[in-house]
Parts: C-alpha cells; structure tokens; sequence
C-alpha cells in the first residue's frame, strides 16, 4: 500500500527515533543502513530527502551523523510518507480509467478500497516514531 522509498524510509526514520529515545549520538547513513537492512547509497539518498523536508538533521564530520529533528512523539509516519509520495495518499481506479469519478460510476472495488485508504491514513496519522520506542 505504500511506496518502497516511503517504507524504506520509515524503517530509517524508525532506527532514528531508536537512537533517539536510547540517548545514542547521531547515527551515520551507513549505520542505518545495515541496521535496516538498506543499501547504503539508498539510505543516504532517504535521509537527505528527510532532511530537506526537515524531519532529521544531519551533521558532517568524523563525529556526525543522523538525528530527528523533533521528538519522536512529534513526527507522524504520515509526515514521513507525504516525502515520497504525493500529498492525497489516494491512486486512480483499479477497475478501469472510466469508473470512479466525474460522471462514472464507481467501480465494483470503490467503496472497499475507499474504506482500506482511510484505515492507513488513519494508522499512518495516528501512529508517530514514539511507537518504535518500545
């Protein structure tokens, strides 16, 4: 249901709100990667992202590394999503191009898939990196 950049980067962003809550020093995107399981190039490429969206903060140097930008409980998995993809989180009809809108009727899947949307938005919303915490 969501992109893999988007889950890549909740995965990162979760590895960050772990070090944060432990009181560990900023972690570099090499440390994230191999404790996510991410391809370093990749995991540099999601924190920079991040950071120009102003989720985390990186800092250069032989000291440096990755850090949230706010608390954990203050950053939403949405937030983190609307990075990768666009702001609606909704996609087109999977049925066919003419169904679900304007004048169309809605296709035989609409109403579910409107239903499992709202769920994740609703899950995405409602859960924060706090929930990685534990």
């Amino acid at each position: 249901m969501l992109s893999k950049s988007a889950e890549s980067a909740i995965a990162a962003m979760g590895r960050l709100a772990q070090a944060q809550c432990r009181g560990e020093p900023p972690l570099t995107a090499v440390q994230v990667a191999e404790d996510r399981g991410l391809q370093r190039p990749y995991a540099a490429k999601l924190l920079t992202v991040l950071s120009q969206h102003g989720l985390v903060i990186g800092t250069p140097g032989p000291n440096g590394g990755y850090r949230l930008a706010r608390a954990a409980a203050e950053i939403s998995l949405l937030q983190i999503v609307v990075c990768f993809e666009r702001p609606n989180l909704s996609s087109p009809c999977m049925f066919h191009p003419e169904h679900c809108g304007g004048d169309y009727p809605p296709c035989p899947l609409h109403h579910g898939l409107e239903r499992l949307r709202s769920e994740r938005d609703t899950f995405l919303r409602e859960t924060t990196l706090a929930d990685f915490c534990v």
